[in-house]
């Protein structure tokens, strides 16, 4: 259900960036950045096009450069208005940042267990848990409200996204950590009812 705040767009569309080099090598981004790989730019595209008769004209992204490149790349072909809001950007992965688990095993061993135990509550080192990213996914979801019009899109990131969707939709922490956002899928949330595209 969507939270009690008027500004809180009732209808919105979700999108996670574009594929990245770090996706592909299965590092850690969080708020470090790798740039889009031609099939996240192809991703890009083909999301514009699936939202050409959509009727967003104010899409709202996270600053991170992966986010705001695949942003970029759809308010062009929409016509829309680009909004940066900082709370959009992805889970702050501190130390972990760039780095794969394997890399994270060596280097901080125990770290994996810790994180199993509680996902949702465990903080990376120097960086944020999904339960202080989800008051950052409010204030989001807020800011988005007062500076769309109409009907917006939010192009964010996997784990962000989570915690977006978990408040538009009313879930649990065990629900939203379930939940998966595969690159180049859009979401409609409308009134707490979500539909891939």
């Amino acid at each position: 259900m969507i939270p009690q705040d008027r500004h809180v767009p009732e209808r919105l569309f979700l999108a996670r960036h574009g594929q990245t080099t770090w996706n592909l090598q299965h590092r850690l981004q969080g708020q470090l950045d790798s740039p889009l790989t031609s099939e996240g730019v192809a991703q890009a595209t083909a999301m514009a096009e699936q939202l050409a008769d959509s009727g967003v004209v104010t899409v709202c992204t996270s600053p991170l450069g992966r986010a705001l490149r695949t942003a970029v790349i759809i308010a062009d072909r929409l016509g829309a208005d680009l909004v940066e809001v900082p709370e959009l950007a992805e889970v702050h992965h501190g130390a972990l940042a760039g780095m794969t688990w394997d890399e994270i095993d060596e280097e901080f061993p125990g770290a994996r267990e810790e994180r199993a135990a509680n996902r949702y509550g465990w903080a990376f080192p120097g960086g944020e848990s999904y339960a202080q990213a989800r008051a950052r996914a409010r204030k989001a979801l807020s800011s988005c409200g007062w500076a769309s019009t109409g009907v917006p899109l939010l192009v964010g990131h996997e784990m962000i996204g989570r915690m977006l969707r978990a408040e538009l939709r009313g879930l649990d922490a065990t629900t939203a950590l379930a939940l998966r956002h595969p690159q180049g899928v859009i979401f409609e949330i409308e009134r707490g009812v979500e539909r891939m595209l």
